[in-house]
């Protein structure tokens, strides 16, 4: 199983809408880094769902319930693919950008070092370590 992250605006779609929904077409991926960790998300993976620009912080977790497939967003162009996602959990308390930066088992988070990439992947114990800061 692998761990992923995905950043929304809580504005334009954010974890209530996303709840709402019960499930969603990750669509609209416009960078090819972020695509291509699209593309390695496999059934089951688990993901969690990071609020961006207004109170950034990881707000829930999700898991992926149908792998890669064309962008009905961007039915001319094979480059982009989507994936499907259904709300797992919200978590107790969100994980604000701050205690990620602050936490030093957190310095090499994707999150951190590439923090304009909007699907990203979570190394086990990272994954691990920000559900219970969720929990705390």
């Amino acid at each position: 199983m692998n761990f992923w992250l995905v950043k929304s605006e809580p504005d334009k779609y954010g974890w209530h809408h996303f709840t709402e929904q019960a499930r969603a077409v990750w669509d609209g991926v416009r960078n090819y880094q972020a695509r291509n960790n699209l593309k390695a998300m496999q059934l089951g993976d688990q993901v969690l769902f990071y609020h961006s620009i207004t109170s950034p912080g990881v707000v829930g977790l999700a898991k992926v319930v149908r792998e890669a497939y064309q962008d009905p967003t961007a039915p001319d162009d094979p480059r982009w693919v989507v994936v499907e996602l259904e709300p797992v959990m919200a978590l107790e308390k969100p994980v604000s950008l701050a205690q990620i930066k602050a936490e030093p088992l957190l310095a090499n988070l994707s999150l951190i070092r590439q923090s304009r990439l909007s699907v990203m992947p979570v190394r086990p114990n990272e994954f691990e370590l920000i559900l219970a800061m969720g929990r705390e």
